[in-house]
């Protein structure tokens, strides 16, 4: 029932909420990457749904913007290259020698089409039902971000801890290619992955970062070699 509730949810554009304490990765926070652009003309429903997932407590969705359509008349104003390299590098897990837009990668394993908001319901149900592998506690003080973990049990390394910056929301007017004369929103548009440390599980974890600037902060524990993510926290 809930997960029929959760993809009814997800395809009639109603407001899904999940009532829940503080963003804590031991809540089992499912990280929803969304591989878009705004050059795209089938990416826009795929942002509507990200936008939608947004409103939840137990998912931290992220819109990481490719670069490759920028040729076809419209330059997405925030393209990076890394998003594009992140998203051929899971590619190469799966086995495809090509990349597409709109897709998700559901807690950095499971790879769907964007727009395909059942599917999208299902893999995250799957995932919320999970027990977390790794406690992870995240505390920000000014432009200090403090991440911190006890030796987790069952993840063991190489462990990647990454850095998230991204801003919650921005609206824009598309002037040129397949969206011209489109005003479209975004939400949780990714403006810096970067890794903090590569961690063995096999001690505690407690390091310092700093994150200076407006943009919401999010840490991310995920299997080296864009494996599995074990662990998500943000802080807005």
């Amino acid at each position: 029932m809930k997960l029929f509730a959760l993809a009814a949810g997800l395809a009639a554009g109603l407001p899904i909420v999940c009532l829940s304490g503080p963003a804590r990765a031991d809540e089992n926070r499912v990280v929803i990457e969304l591989f878009t652009s705004q050059g795209c003309s089938s990416c826009p429903p795929a942002d509507e749904l990200l936008e939608r997932l947004a409103e939840r407590d137990d998912v931290l969705p992220l819109a990481l913007h490719v670069d490759y359509w920028d040729y076809i008349g419209w330059a997405d104003s925030f393209a990076r290259p890394e998003h594009t390299r992140r998203q051929k590098a899971y590619a190469k897990i799966a086995g495809s020698r090509s990349i597409y837009t709109p897709q998700m990668i559901i807690g950095g394993v499971e790879q769907i089409v964007g727009t395909r908001p059942m599917e999208v319901a299902d893999a995250v149900m799957r995932h919320v039902q999970q027990e977390p592998a790794i406690d992870l506690d995240v505390e920000r003080d000014g432009d200090t971000v403090r991440i911190m973990s006890d030796t987790p049990v069952t993840a063991k390394g190489p462990l990647l801890v990454q850095l998230v910056r991204y801003m919650p929301h921005q609206v824009v007017e598309i002037g040129r290619g397949e969206n011209a004369g489109r005003t479209l929103t975004y939400t949780n548009i990714v403006t810096e992955w970067s890794i903090l440390a590569e961690w063995t599980g096999s001690e505690p974890l407690d390091l310092s970062a700093e994150v200076p600037g407006p943009d919401a902060v999010a840490v991310i524990v995920q299997k080296a070699g864009n494996g599995r993510i074990l662990a998500a926290a943000d802080l807005r």
